[in-house]
């Protein structure tokens, strides 16, 4: 059982709550838009690194005559969209092994995959396994807005917990996490190179401000929550990964303090109080055709 990355880099609560938010269905138009794909079609969709799933469950609800199949070395994240994401095959695999014949699909994608993988391994293998004239989509996170509302601030005992946190992380390094970014210029670049022809880019605007009048309020929850569940997922990644300089007692309390907080910032919400917290993530989608 692989869990390396969802035990000490990212927790399947974080990824798929806050996923959820970025593949809402509020925002479809915007990717069915760059993704270009015909939405009557019965395409055999292919999602590489899916995750927990949220962007699988998206294009099953998007793209309702598609077959969606969604891999990953993860099995605890296999394993949560397996249970929470009906009508998606989900299945453990390797982006660098692909456990697909050649010219098996019509579309692949994924979603802040490419930084992490070699390109020659992660664009050839997608060649490898889409049918001629097949669509490859890379979606990657770029430079966004984060605002926190006050409520948030660090005390000095958390201040303390990360500072020591940060002494002591190797994660990066130790699990090849980013080891191979691009700016927005090369990413088309290295789809061309790869084999990739008709290369395409665009920008979906995901905002997030639960004061926002125009989101309900269990959206504006969901919001909050997601937040919530990011520190939460943070603080135990603190003890996975450098446990020799962490008692449990201490990550116990620096989870108490985070959801005081966010209790506090769902009260404020519910008073009326606006706090005007943000989050705008700008989501690059690259398109090219085998």
């Amino acid at each position: 059982m692989n869990v390396i990355w969802s035990k000490y880099v990212q927790g399947t609560k974080t990824l798929y709550y806050s996923r959820k938010l970025r593949f809402n269905d509020l925002f479809a138009e915007q990717y069915r838009e760059l993704f270009g794909l015909n939405e009557k079609r019965s395409l055999k969709i292919l999602e590489i690194g899916c995750g927990p799933g949220a962007l699988a469950g998206a294009l099953h609800r998007w793209y309702p005559c598609a077959e969606i199949i969604a891999v990953d070395r993860d099995s605890e994240f296999i394993s949560f969209g397996s249970e929470n994401e009906p009508g998606v095959t989900f299945m453990e695999g390797d982006a660098t092994s692909l456990p697909f014949d050649d010219n098996t699909f019509d579309v692949t994608i994924s979603n802040t995959v490419a930084e992490h993988i070699e390109p020659s391994k992660f664009y050839g293998e997608q060649f490898r396994v889409l049918k001629p004239g097949g669509v490859c989509l890379v979606l990657s996170s770029r430079k966004g807005i984060n605002i926190n509302p006050s409520c948030i601030t660090f005390n000095e005992y958390e201040q303390q917990f990360w500072k020591k946190a940060e002494q002591h992380d190797d994660s990066m390094d130790r699990f090849a996490v980013c080891k191979y970014p691009m700016s927005e210029a090369e990413m088309p670049v290295a789809m061309s190179k790869y084999g990739f022809s008709n290369v395409s880019t665009g920008f979906a605007t995901i905002d997030l401000t639960p004061d926002n009048p125009k989101f309900s309020a269990s959206l504006a929850f969901d919001m909050i929550n997601a937040n919530r569940y990011t520190a939460l997922d943070g603080i135990d990644s603190v003890l996975h990964t450098m446990p020799e300089h962490f008692t449990t007692q201490e990550v116990e309390e620096m989870k108490r303090l985070a959801n005081a907080k966010y209790d506090t910032r769902i009260k404020q919400y519910q008073r009326g109080e606006k706090q005007w917290d943000t989050n705008v993530s700008i989501i690059m989608v690259i398109r090219g055709i085998k």
